[in-house]
């Protein structure tokens, strides 16, 4: 199974929407020649440029067919995500396109903070941090940028919403996995 095509795919929807002819995407084409587009997935889109983020978007749940999950993470990454202006045509030949197949979330059942450091596995787990109403996601990636347990957690509990020190609330906490897919354009 080439994933690689995830990235030919979630091009062709960002380039769509620069397209005078609306709808270049032909989804069945795609699922006749790679069947498993059809299954449920989720993914997450991430777009680079000049190694700064500059887009990402995505879903914790497969909840809809692959390619439509990529198609639209892909769209919402390039023109939706709140923290950057929409992207430009013009900046197409910049973007890295990274696309995180991520793998059902499992609950972590920890008594507290120093049994949680144990079980988590630093660039290897995703985690999706919940309390309350209040909700957030770091990918297995972001370990890059925040190596040690105690700032990847304050910064997640931030992310959030909560305060730096959350853990102490004992929130619910799911790790998952993730598999990386990138393409220079």
């Amino acid at each position: 199974m080439d994933k690689k095509i995830l990235l030919d795919i979630a091009l062709e929807a960002i380039k769509e929407e620069f397209s005078d002819r609306k709808k270049r995407i032909d989804k069945d084409k795609w699922i006749v020649q790679y069947p498993w587009l059809k299954e449920r997935g989720a993914v997450f889109v991430t777009l680079n440029e000049n190694q700064r983020l500059r887009g990402c978007i995505g879903s914790i749940a497969a909840n809809r067919p692959l390619i439509d999950d990529v198609i639209s993470n892909a769209k919402a990454a390039a023109f939706g995500d709140p923290r950057f202006l929409p992207l430009r045509a013009n900046e197409l030949d910049k973007i890295e396109i990274e696309i995180s197949i991520l793998t059902v979330p499992k609950e972590v059942l920890y008594a507290d903070k120093e049994s949680l450091r144990q079980m988590i596995r630093p660039g290897i787990d995703g985690i999706i941090l919940k309390q309350g109403n209040y909700q957030a996601t770091y990918l297995p990636s972001v370990w890059e940028q925040l190596p040690r347990f105690d700032d990847f957690f304050a910064s997640l509990c931030q992310k959030a919403g909560l305060f730096g020190d959350c853990l102490d609330g004992h929130p619910d906490i799911y790790r998952y996995q993730a598999e990386k897919i990138t393409k220079n354009l």
